[in-house]
């Protein structure tokens, strides 16, 4: 992929290109819908991601190169707008961050590409963020700090594509580490890096081949319904700022006055940055079949409670409960479509490929996709 981006750039743009920079997809072992509620998160980066060259143009104008898409598009720096659904809308956002925060972002060229698939819930988006903002400031010595790229990237996600999501896809995205998760704390950005020891065991992801749409889909609504339990608690709890602050006992006080499902939503929140919390002691004992058994009972309160899953990805993770050389899987990132993320033995890996293709196709008439993934670093240049 590096020797193909260098030579696209120097076919479309007649140039040497500056550099180039990789930025990760990441997988989320747990803790998922919970950093926007300013809870805990366990995320790795991943061996799959974006690649992007780049070089000064001397314009008073961006050219970018999407590989993927096989499309050119020129941004105007003194006038960055959104372009929904246009997968420029990413960069521009990025860059008007990085305006907005006082760097002379000039003209450049740009070609970027990548083998992360996209709407596998693998977080292309963020890597596209990320390796934009981390290659600009590498070309005009910007030396931006990994912290400020990562809530540049964010607030791109917010204002230019209209997703409000948490910051667990950018800082995993950057600060990764080579077979390692991290324990993030969303409130405070606080963090740890824990081994990933799997021994004969392997992450493969299974994916349903079905799209999903956070910025139109329920993912906004999921955090607004957050929202409303922590108003409602407020109302019986000083100090009350997010459902980080809260514990099961508060939601019964409130159970009367609030729609059911709003209160799963709440609840499974809760659960879930405990889940986070086990994991974490289960990873320091190398305690492996834990983790996969606090898998299986996240999904089933994204399923249940959250009600972000859907019948293709029920079905892959229900599947799993039969082959006894699978220790965990649930599904994985914001809903409605995407991956499962399982455990499994490395040695059994073709066997249940085989399984899970002819069982998915026999039900929905389509072949999922599998990616073997291990963790890797965080954004840099390659």
């Amino acid at each position: 992929m590096k020797t193909q981006i260098i030579e696209k750039f120097i076919e479309v743009f007649q140039q040497e290109p500056h550099s180039v920079y990789f930025s990760p997809g990441r997988i989320n072992l747990i803790g998922e819908h919970t950093d926007y509620n300013e809870g805990f998160v366990m995320p790795g980066a991943i061996n799959l991601g974006i690649y992007v060259t780049i070089a000064a143009n001397g314009l008073p104008f961006s050219r970018i190169y999407s590989i993927d898409f096989d499309e050119e598009f020129s941004i105007s720096l003194n006038s960055l707008a959104p372009k929904k659904g246009h997968w420029a809308t990413y960069i521009m956002g990025v860059v008007s961050q990085l305006q907005q925060a006082g760097y002379p972002v000039k003209g450049f060229d740009m070609v970027f590409g990548g083998d992360l698939p996209v709407g596998a819930g693998l977080s292309s988006s963020a890597a596209i963020e990320c390796a934009v903002g981390f290659s600009i400031s590498s070309l005009f010595g910007f030396n931006l700090p990994k912290h400020s790229l990562i809530h540049y990237a964010q607030k791109a996600e917010h204002l230019f594509a209209g997703v409000q999501c948490g910051i667990m896809d950018q800082f995993a995205s950057v600060m990764g580490k080579k077979d390692h998760v991290i324990k993030l704390d969303c409130r405070d950005l606080s963090f740890d890096y824990f081994p990933l020891d799997l021994g004969v065991f392997q992450l493969l992801l299974v994916d349903t081949q079905v799209q999903h749409s956070l910025a139109d889909s329920a993912y906004n609504r999921r955090r607004n319904e957050c929202a409303e339990v922590v108003l409602m608690a407020q109302q019986n709890q000083v100090g009350v700022t997010s459902l980080r602050d809260l514990k099961l006992k508060h939601l019964d006080e409130i159970k009367p006055f609030i729609d059911r499902a709003v209160l799963d939503r709440g609840t499974y929140v809760i659960e879930e940055n405990e889940r986070v919390i086990k994991a974490s002691e289960a990873l320091k004992e190398g305690e492996i079949f834990k983790v996969g058994e606090l898998m299986y009972a996240t999904h089933e309160g994204l399923s249940r409670k959250y009600d972000v899953s859907c019948q293709e990805l029920d079905f892959l993770v229900d599947q799993t409960k039969s082959l006894d050389y699978v220790i965990g899987s649930r599904m994985m990132g914001g809903g409605f479509g995407g991956c499962t993320i399982n455990i499994i033995q490395k040695e059994k890996a073709g066997h249940f490929k085989e399984i899970i293709a002819s069982a998915y196709l026999d039900k929905f008439g389509k072949s999922p996709k599998f990616y073997t993934i291990s963790l890797g670093d965080g954004t840099r240049e390659i």
